[in-house]
C-alpha cells in the first residue's frame, strides 16, 4: 500500500531538484498539494493519491532517470541559475532537454568532472559524507609541501571551525618558476564542504593556483575534454549506485 513521503524527498525523486533545492522551493511557497500551498518542510504527501504542483505545474513521478558527466571549465557556476548573471553549467549542455541539476559543488574558478542528473536519491547519497563517496582532485599549489605538511592534510586540518576528514594525499610533480617552487598534488576526500580543498591547502600555507577534479567515486574520463559532456553508460550508473550504497565511517 502506498505511503506518504516527505515532500522534499518526493520532489527530489521526481527529478524536480535536489532535496536542498526542494526545501527552498517549499519555503518559498512554490509548491502546492491538492491545491493548497505548502511551506512546512515536514509535510508529507502520496504521489499516487495527492496532486502535487510546483509553480502551478503538476509533478509526475514517471520520469526517466538521466545521468551526464561534464568536464566543467573555469568560469562557470554549478547551479541552474545565477543571480549575478554568470554563466552556469547548464549553458554547456544546450541539447539536453530534460530537467537535470548538478550534483555537489565545483567552484567558479575550478574545473573538472561534474555529474548532472535528475535522480534525486542518488544525488543525495553522493553528496552526503556518510556514504564516503571519493572525490579526487589534482591541484597546482604555490610552494612545495613538506612531508610534515602533507601529513597534516592526511590527518585532517581545521577549516571553518572543525577538522576536515582525513585525506589521501600525494605529490605528483615538483618544479621551479620565477616566483619559486610549485607542486602538483593529488588529494582524495570523502566530503564536499564549500571550497574545502582550497581551504585545506591554504591551512598548510600552500594556496591553490589551479584546481581540477579528476574523479567522482568510480567515474574517471581523461578523454573528456574541457567543456564536453556525455551520458553515463549503464555500467557507470551501476558502479555509482554501488559506491553510494553503504554508509561509512568517513565522518568528521
Amino acid at each position: 500500500m502506498p505511503q506518504a513521503t516527505r515532500l522534499q524527498k518526493l520532489l527530489s525523486s521526481a527529478g524536480i531538484s535536489s532535496r536542498r533545492a526542494a526545501e527552498r522551493l517549499i519555503e518559498a511557497g512554490r509548491v502546492s498539494v491538492n491545491g493548497k500551498v505548502v511551506t512546512t518542510l515536514g509535510t508529507r504527501a502520496d504521489s499516487e493519491v495527492d496532486e502535487i504542483r510546483v509553480d502551478g505545474r503538476r509533478v509526475s513521478t514517471a520520469v526517466r532517470r538521466r545521468y551526464f558527466l561534464l568536464h566543467k571549465p573555469r568560469g562557470y557556476v554549478t547551479t541552474r541559475s545565477d543571480p549575478e548573471g554568470r554563466r552556469t553549467v547548464l549553458d554547456l549542455i544546450p541539447r539536453v532537454r530534460v530537467y537535470v541539476y548538478p550534483v555537489g559543488r565545483l567552484d567558479y574558478e575550478s574545473e573538472g568532472l561534474l555529474l548532472l542528473t535528475n535522480d534525486g536519491e542518488l544525488a543525495a547519497r553522493l553528496m552526503h559524507p556518510r556514504y564516503g563517496v571519493e572525490r579526487v582532485y589534482e591541484i597546482r599549489v604555490r610552494g612545495v609541501p613538506t612531508v610534515a605538511k602533507l601529513a597534516r592534510l592526511r590527518r585532517g586540518v581545521r577549516i571553518d571551525g572543525r577538522f576536515s576528514v582525513p585525506a589521501v594525499v600525494r605529490v605528483i610533480r615538483r618544479w621551479r618558476t620565477a616566483r619559486g617552487g610549485e607542486a602538483l598534488v593529488a588529494i582524495s576526500v570523502h566530503e564536499g564542504r564549500h571550497r574545502q580543498v582550497r581551504k585545506m591547502c591554504e591551512a598548510i600555507g600552500h594556496p591553490v593556483v589551479r584546481l581540477r577534479r579528476v574523479q567522482i567515486g568510480p567515474l574517471r574520463d581523461r578523454r573528456l575534454k574541457v567543456g564536453q559532456y556525455r551520458e553515463l553508460t549503464h555500467r557507470e550508473i551501476n558502479a555509482l549506485q554501488r559506491a553510494s550504497a553503504n554508509e561509512t565511517k568517513h565522518l568528521s
